[in-house]
């Protein structure tokens, strides 16, 4: 059975889907620390309290920022966000009035945050005001600093975009650890399903393969124990007989069990038609399908192997056909029976063997059904589409 982690998917990283918090912590810090300290370090003549009022207000914008981008991180909005929106905005806008320039670059904060918290439009809507408004008063700025006209046009656009990129790197760090949470999650589905297929194979082949090989073994040791009083060395024989089927059964089933069991139209038929003649069935087979893609071989040897135990086990059959051939470029396999209980007439729902053949077939885009005929007999038949699937 392949090996399926469903904790660390082949090719990703559960680490770094598990830690997008330090990512975003990593990625946070540099912003949170920049503002206060070019701040401070631009004045030479600072006081202490000036100095804590600073990184006070430059921290607590940075720590609401990291808030919303990790509730933005997981697919949400903090509890209380419209104030703490509120709080962050006027830490970063309203010292901007006394701080002057060196403080515009908290604007990257309420880019970041409005375009997290805010739906897609009235996001973009405050971010561009907020651009734009930096924009009109860093031209006042450079302006009244007594720049040159051109020089006045070029330093714009740069400290402008200092803010306008530190928003959106602060609001797709958030974006990608989402996105990193959502990868994750769809790769963790992925493997269970594919976990839940290959039980659900192995499931299917231990009964498609132990039906007919047990239902052998119950018919030859049966056979035997009539045999032993009157026909010792036939018993004998069907004693053999049934040792080899048990030990071949015990071999395919680890074959199943790593998925190295192969099957095919040919062999099973004949297996059919011995393991019926044995059981004083008269097998009429006729299965040759030259040119038949492997995949339609094996899942047609299947539905043989199927065929084959349901009439062991839920008929008394004394006539049985197994016939293959090709009809309007389709290959059609048709196994029927006399001798069909009174309970297969009445359409009782197919068990589980017949439900694995017809998933087999309707994964290669064909069909398999099977139900009563009017004699008393029945008939299983599957259609695949002819061409390698």
């Amino acid at each position: 059975m392949t090996a399926v982690t469903l904790t660390e998917p082949t090719g990703f990283s559960a680490w770094a889907a598990r830690r997008a918090v330090w990512f975003l912590i990593a990625i946070h810090l540099p912003f949170v620390l920049f503002t206060p300290i070019a701040a401070i370090a631009r004045r030479p003549h600072i006081t202490a309290g000036e100095a804590a009022l600073f990184a006070l207000a430059g921290l607590t914008a940075g720590g609401l920022q990291f808030r919303h981008s990790l509730a933005a991180a997981r697919g949400g909005r903090p509890r209380g966000w419209p104030l703490t929106f509120a709080v962050l905005a006027g830490l970063a806008l309203i010292p901007a009035w006394w701080v002057g320039f060196d403080w515009n670059t908290m604007d990257w904060f309420v880019i970041a945050s409005a375009l997290m918290l805010l739906p897609r439009w009235p996001g973009r809507a405050v971010a561009a005001v907020v651009v734009a408004g930096e924009a009109a008063w860093l031209f006042a700025i450079n302006a009244g600093a007594g720049f040159d006209l051109w020089r006045v046009v070029l330093l714009t656009p740069y400290y402008l975009a200092i803010s306008v990129l530190g928003g959106g790197g602060l609001y797709g760090a958030a974006r990608l650890a989402a996105i990193l949470d959502e990868v994750f999650a769809a790769r963790t589905e992925l493997a269970e399903q594919a976990l839940s297929r290959e039980r659900l194979r192995v499931s299917r082949d231990l009964h498609d393969l132990l039906g007919q090989s047990l239902s052998a073994v119950s018919l030859k040791g049966d056979l035997a124990v009539r045999l032993l009083d009157t026909d010792p060395p036939a018993a004998h024989r069907e004693i053999e007989s049934l040792t080899s089927v048990a030990r071949t059964a015990l071999r395919d089933m680890g074959a199943v069990m790593r998925d190295e069991h192969d099957v095919s139209l040919p062999a099973e038929a004949d297996a059919a038609q011995v393991v019926l003649q044995a059981a004083g069935i008269i097998v009429h087979v006729a299965v040759a399908l030259p040119g038949l893609a492997p995949a339609h071989d094996a899942i047609l040897a299947w539905a043989v192997r199927e065929g084959a135990t349901n009439i062991l086990r839920h008929s008394q059959a004394r006539h049985a056909f197994i016939t293959a051939s090709r009809e309007d470029g389709r290959a059609v396999l048709e196994i029927v029976n006399d001798g069909a209980r009174a309970r297969a007439r009445a359409g009782t729902p197919a068990g589980t063997g017949l439900a694995g053949v017809a998933g087999r077939a309707r994964a290669a885009g064909g069909t398999a059904a099977g139900g009563p005929l009017g004699d008393g007999g029945f008939r299983l038949r599957v259609e695949l589409p002819e061409g390698t699937p």
